[in-house]
């Protein structure tokens, strides 16, 4: 295991489908749980595909995080809904519950449904991408443990907290926007850990405001509440630093306050020494083009901007400019090509779980 192999999709695919029923996942759920995680390697963000497996197992191990999915509807009226999760499959509650709020916006032109007591469930990309492929906007956002320190503070109050809007349009691709309001999230620290390399200077600061670039020990420090992750726009009001703060307290508002869920250092995953659920809330919105104007319009226009942005005058140093969901299309087509990048430090964690579960078979492929 010294060097970094690709795989093919469906070798991956199916090994994480067996992990999750392995664990109890019934088959169905299990397929979505595969699903969500694949896009995400498709899309050539590795710090959330099949490198994210390992912590969902353990997380299922522990208790923390049930394989048998009980969601719980609190409320229900007209064009929005309110559902708890009860600490299942994060993924599963959040494809149910974008797909709820795509079929209240064929009744009502929009349908919001905002859920809590969920757990990590991938990429946000996932579920905008569900409402552009049935003609529609997609909009969702999740609190998430705390690891972003408030502007001018130096302890993990926030979570990265992304925002994501998808928008179909006339192109090959749609426009989707998935980005953590931190200059990076945890989950590319994570990466970085498997990798071996230094964190980048900028992305995180210890207790005294100090750069932090020790990726092992950050990922433990953060947990411990020493060190926090940078919120965009930096540390100072002149570089924008406000904004990206105030982007991650809107989202932890929409993601706890509508559904009266759990926030901030709520979501620690510790009591009283133990580990506990995430509590995790979500929000997804989904908006029906055709009940505000014609789709066909509205993809050409959306069309339009996308390719009046990528044929504007470029800086000299760079060959090209890029719109939300273009390298993510690009990447897609590469990776079913060549396969799934596995680094050293990933078929360890994979062989480990595998080993512990069985499914001895997959580890040829490593």
């Amino acid at each position: 295991m010294s060097e970094t192999k690709k795989i093919p999709v469906e070798k991956i695919y199916n090994l994480m489908f067996e992990v999750f029923t392995k664990l109890g996942v019934p088959d169905e759920y299990a397929k979505i749980c595969a699903d969500v995680l694949i896009e995400s390697d498709l899309s050539g963000i590795e710090s959330h595909g099949v490198g994210r497996l390992k912590m969902y197992y353990d997380r299922v191990k522990a208790g923390i995080q049930f394989p048998i999915t009980k969601i719980d509807v609190i409320k229900d009226f007209s064009a929005i809904a309110v559902w708890d999760g009860n600490h299942g499959m994060g993924m599963v509650i959040s494809k149910l519950a974008m797909q709820n709020a795509i079929d209240k916006a064929k009744e009502f032109g929009i349908g919001c449904v905002t859920v809590r007591n969920s757990t990590h469930h991938g990429i946000c990309g996932y579920y905008a991408k569900m409402a552009c492929e049935q003609n529609m906007i997609g909009i969702t956002m999740t609190n998430a443990r705390p690891s972003i320190a408030p502007l001018f503070g130096v302890s993990p109050m926030l979570g990265t907290n992304p925002i994501c809007f998808g928008a179909p349009s006339d192109k090959a691709y749609n426009f989707i926007f998935d980005a953590a309001t931190s200059i990076s999230q945890r989950g590319k620290v994570e990466l970085y850990n498997r990798a071996e390399k230094p964190t980048p200077e900028g992305w995180a600061i210890d207790e005294e405001g100090k750069t932090y670039t020790d990726t092992r020990q950050l990922l433990v420090d953060l947990i411990a509440g020493k060190a926090s992750m940078i919120g965009l726009g930096g540390l100072e009001e002149e570089t924008g630093g406000h904004k990206g703060y105030s982007l991650a307290v809107m989202v932890e508002i929409l993601s706890a306050a509508l559904q009266a869920g759990s926030f901030m250092h709520h979501l620690h995953g510790r009591e009283n020494g133990k580990q506990v659920p995430y509590k995790l809330g979500h929000i997804f919105i989904a908006m029906d083009i055709d009940k505000f104007t014609d789709i066909t319009d509205f993809k050409r226009i959306t069309g339009e901007i996308m390719t009046q942005l990528q044929n504007s005058k470029k800086r000299p140093d760079k060959e090209r400019i890029w719109v939300a969901g273009e390298k993510e299309y690009f990447k897609e087509i590469e990776v079913r090509k060549n396969g799934i990048p596995i680094n050293p430090g990933l078929q360890k964690n994979l062989k480990t779980m595998l080993k512990e579960l069985n499914l001895i078979d997959y580890n040829n492929l490593f």
